[in-house]
C-alpha cells in the first residue's frame, strides 16, 4: 500500500513553516491546489493526503516558484508541457536544476544518517 502524507507533513517537508512558531503554512499548498489543477489530494475525513506522485508534483511547483523565481503562469505553462519538455522551455535546463536539487537533498539526508551512525556507534 502506498504511503500518504498529510498537508502539514508536506508543508514541513517543503520548509513552508512560520519562522516564529514553526507551524506549517498549509494555506500555501491549498492555494496552489486552486491554481494548479494537477494537484489532486486524496480527501479522507476532511483531511488532505498526498501520494508520492502528488508530493513530487508539489515539490516541483515549489522549486519552480521559490528557487527559480517563476510566476504562477510560467509554472502552469511548464506543467502543461510536462516535465520531460522542461529542457525545451529554458536553456538553463530547469529539469536538470530540479533533479540536482533533489539529489542534493537526498545526499544530505544520507550523509546526516551516516554521521549519526558514526557518532552513536
Amino acid at each position: 500500500m502506498e504511503r500518504l502524507i498529510n498537508i502539514s507533513e508536506l508543508a514541513k517537508e517543503l520548509k513552508l513553516v512560520n519562522l516564529k512558531n514553526n507551524k506549517p503554512q498549509n494555506y500555501i499548498i491549498r492555494f496552489w491546489e486552486k491554481e494548479f489543477k494537477q494537484i489532486k489530494p486524496i480527501i479522507l475525513k476532511n483531511r488532505r493526503y498526498y501520494n508520492q506522485k502528488q508530493v513530487e508534483l508539489v515539490k516541483l511547483i515549489n522549486f519552480l516558484l521559490k528557487d527559480k523565481g517563476l510566476k504562477i503562469n510560467g509554472v502552469k505553462k511548464i506543467l502543461k508541457k510536462n516535465i520531460k519538455s522542461l529542457d525545451d522551455y529554458n536553456s538553463d535546463s530547469l529539469e536538470t536544476s530540479y533533479k540536482k536539487e533533489i539529489l542534493k537533498i537526498k545526499s544530505k539526508k544520507i550523509l546526516d544518517k551516516i554521521n549519526k551512525l558514526k557518532k552513536n556507534g
